[in-house]
């Protein structure tokens, strides 16, 4: 594995986006234009392949004034979200609204403060509503003078097509296990057998595999959640299978939430006077409060329904196992510590189940993406996995 510096160091398994990125920058710096650096970029991959981790390094090494070294003010200020001239747009809501484009327009038509590129990262492409990429489309038809669109999504299909025509598209891929458990052994000081598991049951997903590898409550959740469908039985045990993997998600997010949420409703009642000597807060005041509160809520609904997501991905990986023994290949396996579990369900159900049983929780994951209710769509999912 090629060893990646500066800005670049933890795209693990991306040396093919890194070449490319550094000719782009590179191309920058003899004031001559190249087909190396567009105006516009759409960065895709799986979770945890780094595509946002990739779009941030980029828009570093471009306000760097060498190329990304990692340790200077410019590229320490641009990852944090305080550089003048870089904008990074993430949402923690269920969708990108046109209202929160056209502000972000307005922010973005100046030209660069300190004189390089001025650089606008969206997280969340795919979250985008219809017209608030319309709205987006015409500032990338139009870009402003040394202006850079970086957008991250899943896949080239969640973009508009009349977005993605005009971006260059990078495709970055899940790194491999091996090369997750080196980051996390030789970056991170975790131990040989804890990154060896926390790689393999992240499935290459760099950020999760780090999670796991440093939180133990974090563990016992996914050890209670990976044992679920040890308790199918019937309706009544896939009823109460579901229950469990709903509280656990909104336990998850509630705990995560909780101490963010007092920490900005606190900082947003001081901003508007609140303790101060006088009447108390400002005009205006209660509604600010009122519309943060109204944020956190879609927030932890969000935080959820994507905690649900991971659960299901791991129950399926269960299953992946359960077909890799039925196929006769028990070598294979990313849950090893549940490998007699594993063995005794291959060897009473029909691979053809096991089949019908990771599709269907592929679907429950599709329709909890489209906002289906958490619980009916986890019971319902839970009712097929309970047959044999």
């Amino acid at each position: 594995m090629a060893t990646l510096q500066g800005v670049y160091a933890d795209l693990v398994g991306q040396e093919h986006v890194v070449e490319t990125l550094i000719k782009a920058v590179q191309s920058t710096r003899t004031g001559e234009e190249t087909q190396e650096m567009t105006h516009a970029w759409v960065f895709t991959g799986p979770p945890g392949s780094g595509r946002s981790s990739a779009a941030i390094a980029f828009a570093q090494a471009l306000v760097c004034a060498h190329d990304g070294c990692g340790t200077c003010n410019e590229c320490r200020s641009a990852a944090n979200g305080a550089h003048p001239d870089v904008e990074i747009i993430r949402t923690e809501g269920l969708s990108i609204k046109i209202d929160e484009v056209r502000e972000l327009l307005t922010r973005v038509s100046w030209a660069p403060s300190m004189g390089g590129w001025r650089v606008v990262l969206m997280e969340d492409a795919d979250r985008l509503t219809e017209s608030a990429a319309n709205a987006l489309l015409k500032a990338i038809e139009e870009p402003g003078n040394r202006t850079v669109w970086l957008l991250c999504a899943p896949t080239l299909h969640d973009v508009l097509p009349t977005i993605r025509s005009r971006c260059r598209h990078l495709q970055l891929v899940t790194p491999s296990t091996e090369a997750v458990a080196q980051v996390l052994q030789h970056k991170d000081g975790i131990s040989p057998v804890m990154a060896d598991f926390a790689a393999r049951v992240s499935q290459g997903h760099i950020g999760r595999a780090r999670h796991l590898a440093k939180n133990e409550d974090v563990r016992n959740t996914r050890n209670t959640i990976m044992k679920l469908p040890l308790t199918l039985q019937g309706i009544s045990s896939a009823f109460a299978a579901a229950q469990t993997l709903v509280d656990l998600a909104t336990e998850q997010a509630t705990t995560a939430a909780e101490l963010r949420n007092e920490k900005e409703t606190d900082d947003l009642a001081l901003a508007y006077g609140k303790g101060a000597t006088g009447r108390g807060m400002a005009t205006g005041g209660s509604k600010a409060i009122k519309e943060l509160e109204k944020e956190q809520k879609t927030r932890q609904t969000r935080m959820i329904r994507d905690g649900l997501d991971a659960a299901l991905l791991d129950i399926a990986t269960f299953y992946r196992d359960v077909m890799m023994v039925q196929a006769g290949s028990p070598d294979a396996l990313i849950n090893k510590e549940l490998e007699a579990e594993i063995n005794a369900v291959a060897a009473k159900t029909k691979p053809q189940n096991t089949i019908k049983k990771i599709n269907a929780i592929m679907e429950a994951r599709t329709n909890l993406a489209h906002n289906a209710a958490p619980l009916v769509t986890c019971e319902a999912l839970m009712c097929r996995l309970a047959k044999q």
